[in-house]
């Protein structure tokens, strides 16, 4: 009989729906299975677990009499743990917010609940989501599923580990420089980006007012799409929040990728990446020109810019955020945590104002170099393999880990200061059995076009299917 817990969000939809598994069954045995595999990998902060079944117990009467269902309903649901629910604890991985309760609900989870997701909890994370390795000096680190010792990617490191592990079918993250993609490329799982505004972000703690995104990692392209579409659109809350129509990005995945252009840029991506890396991407692309896509590589120097960039408005901007925290309570963040927020203060505003201030430049240079005549950027989400949890601590050897800690979100991050929608799917995995991603960025707005491309892609493999052995 299948484990209920190894359902993706389709599926488990589609088998409540049908009424081959009740809500309360699936609720369960996600819950069984973060009791009897959680200690390892460390993935969960709070559980939910009486609400959880009350949620679940409330859909079942409501399906067995014949009430409309929700795109979600049934679908066991965990979340990083700096989406606001409103009278309920929420840490923000930190231990100054360890006993915050917002008064408040993020919008991303107000319309997940009205679609039927039931929130069983949150996850763990970086602090303050300031990390891209899912190192936590106050909850612990979170650990790869696929191999303990292993980082997960951060900063949505419990989002990743979960659900590569089977604890829940899809979670939110959020994406400043990487820490939803980052998650999804280490631990083989499927997480989006959308484009810069897609998704509200009110309710959620902030970390760069300019880069911050919210969005799922899945198991699959498909399930990515039916939750974008589900927490897209403008709320009236949030005045950044985009007011584009949402399309069905379900709906669009087609699997056709005849005619499709995908660029693969020279500069940037390929820096010191390793051969194996290397190998399992070129196999990625051939499976996309296999249905249909063409490939060429072309140069982007826009790239070396945007890399400088990117460092500079994210550094600032968390540092204004953290600014009277920083002055009562420095000596509560993790060391590292506290560098990079002191570093922050000594960047000169000038270098911010032309960070930001060439955004707009670079975003419509970047285009013209990638999208003029391509559809579709690809390139590895790691430019290496998956590195321990010892070679990128900061905290205990800087010196020595430095370098390899800030190589882990090179490849992402330049993808936050141009705002594009950008998919990372699982592509293979390395000589030690940990998983590699692939990522696969879009127009702005075309969130779609790049799911559809990652659903062909996993339409003729299966590396998103397979699942760790814990």
């Amino acid at each position: 009989m299948t484990d209920l817990a190894t359902l993706s969000v389709t599926e488990a939809t589609d088998a409540f729906a049908r009424g081959e598994a009740s809500a309360e069954a699936m609720v369960s045995a996600c819950l069984a299975r973060i009791d009897a595999h959680d200690v390892k990998v460390n993935s969960v902060i709070r559980l939910d677990r009486d609400a959880a079944l009350e949620v679940a117990a409330a859909q079942d009467r409501a399906r067995a009499a014949g009430a409309a269902l929700g795109t979600l309903s049934g679908v066991p649901m965990m979340h990083k743990d700096m989406y606001y629910r409103a009278g309920r604890v929420s840490t923000c991985g930190s231990k100054i917010r360890r006993d915050f309760v917002p008064s408040v609900t993020a919008t991303a989870l107000r319309r997940l609940d009205a679609a039927g997701a039931i929130d069983m909890g949150t996850l763990n994370m970086a602090e303050f989501a300031q990390n891209p390795t899912g190192h936590n000096a106050h909850f612990g680190d979170c650990h790869n599923p696929w191999n303990l010792p292993y980082c997960t990617g951060g900063s949505s490191s419990g989002s990743g580990a979960g659900v590569a592990a089977r604890f829940f079918a899809a979670a939110l993250g959020s994406d400043t420089g990487g820490s939803i993609r980052l998650p999804a490329g280490i631990c083989g799982v499927t997480g989006i980006k959308g484009t810069q505004t897609r998704v509200p972000r009110t309710g959620v703690m902030p970390l760069s007012f300019s880069m911050d995104n919210v969005g799922p990692l899945t198991r699959t392209a498909r399930d990515a799409a039916r939750i974008m579409t589900v927490i897209s659109g403008s709320d009236g809350i949030d005045p950044t929040a985009a007011p584009e129509a949402v399309p069905d990005y379900e709906a669009a995945l087609t699997g056709d990728l005849r005619g499709l252009r995908i660029a693969v840029p020279h500069e940037w991506f390929f820096d010191n990446a390793d051969d194996i890396v290397m190998t399992g991407f070129e196999a990625a692309l051939d499976v996309l020109k296999a249905r249909g896509a063409s490939v060429d590589y072309l140069a982007c120097p826009s790239l070396r810019a945007i890399g400088t960039y990117v460092a500079v408005v994210s550094r600032i901007e968390g540092a204004t955020i953290h600014a009277n925290w920083m002055r009562e309570h420095a000596a509560d963040y993790a060391i590292h945590l506290s560098g990079r927020l002191f570093g922050g203060y000594a960047i000169p505003g000038t270098y911010y104002l032309e960070a930001l201030s060439r955004r707009g430049a670079l975003l419509r240079q970047f285009c013209k170099e990638a999208f003029s005549d391509h559809d579709i950027v690809a390139t590895p989400t790691l430019r290496m393999r998956v590195p321990t949890l010892a070679e990128t601590d900061i905290d205990t050897d800087a010196e020595a880990n430095w370098a390899r800690h800030m190589a882990v979100s090179a490849n992402t991050r330049p993808f936050n200061y141009l705002g594009l929608p950008t998919v990372s799917i699982p592509m293979g995995f390395d000589d030690r059995g940990l998983p590699m991603g692939m990522q696969l960025s879009a127009r702005p707005f075309g969130e779609g076009r790049a799911l559809m491309v990652a659903d062909a892609y996993q339409r003729d493999t299966d590396w998103h299917a397979r699942m760790p052995a814990l």
